[in-house]
């Protein structure tokens, strides 16, 4: 199993980050990739990669963080994704939930690090929320002549917006959301319906922890109880689905032979 998506470097860890890794391969997880969320978090992920042989790294600034991205903070970035565990450009997207930066400046900040992604052939992990139609407009812009991957980072849209992402060759994760109670949740069904090619799981961590473990901190050897849904789902054994999940999560980030 791999967790695509987990922040180890957040201070949430700060305490126990080797237990955390440790519970983690107990459980079968073999890489994990930790998104940057701004040009320090990026700088503390391929710092980790350095300590950590199963972690990999993204780097890139959340749309929470879009008004500090500038020339340097680019050049910055493009440097950082020259390290060979660097495997993506992200966590990038919108945000227009919480508008922590300005909309306009969220969408340069997308457009920018897209264009970066885009000249490094690397693939993106892209954040949305309550933002699908400006995140799709700039993503089929940039899929156009074709694009080195992308992946829909905590997927929690609906089946047009899932079949269209699927359409242009992009990814679907799946982390914690998937386990809760599914009373007016249109998340099991969507993805249900979906290629198994597409799909890949995450934790988010220390967010989005999934049941039943809900309200504490999440952590990388979670995953399995997203995979172990999915599995239900799909009428999978999980060593089936950890198979598939693993091949789809080694394409995307083109991840050497683990697993």
């Amino acid at each position: 199993m791999i967790d695509t998506h987990c922040h180890l470097d957040f201070p949430h860890f700060d305490e126990d980050r080797d237990e955390v890794l440790a519970r983690a391969v107990e459980a079968g997880v073999v890489a994990i990739v930790n998104p940057g969320t701004d040009l320090e978090s990026s700088r503390r992920a391929v710092a980790l990669t350095e300590k950590y042989d199963n972690v990999y790294a993204a780097v890139g600034v959340h749309p929470h963080d879009a008004s500090t991205l500038n020339r340097r903070v680019l050049e910055e970035l493009r440097e950082l994704a020259s390290h060979p565990k660097v495997v993506a450009i992200g966590e990038i997207g919108l945000d227009y939930y919480r508008d922590l930066s300005p909309r306009a400046q969220q969408r340069a900040a997308f457009d920018a690090q897209l264009a970066l992604a885009a000249d490094l052939g690397r693939p993106v992990i892209v954040h949305q929320r309550e933002s699908a139609d400006d995140v799709m407009a700039a993503l089929r812009g940039w899929a156009t002549e074709g694009h080195p991957g992308c992946v829909l980072h905590a997927f929690s849209g609906d089946e047009a917006l899932a079949n269209e992402a699927v359409s242009l060759g992009f990814f679907i994760g799946v982390g914690g959301p998937l386990t809760f109670s599914q009373r007016g949740r249109r998340l099991p069904e969507v993805v249900a319906g979906l290629p198994l090619s597409c799909l890949v799981v995450e934790t988010d961590a220390p967010y989005l922890t999934p049941h039943p473990y809900r309200g504490k901190r999440n952590e990388p050897a979670y995953v399995v109880l997203v995979a172990e849904r999915l599995a239900e789902l799909r009428d999978l054994s999980l060593d089936e689905l950890s198979e598939k999940l693993t091949g789809n999560t080694r394409r995307l980030f083109r991840l050497p032979g683990i697993g």
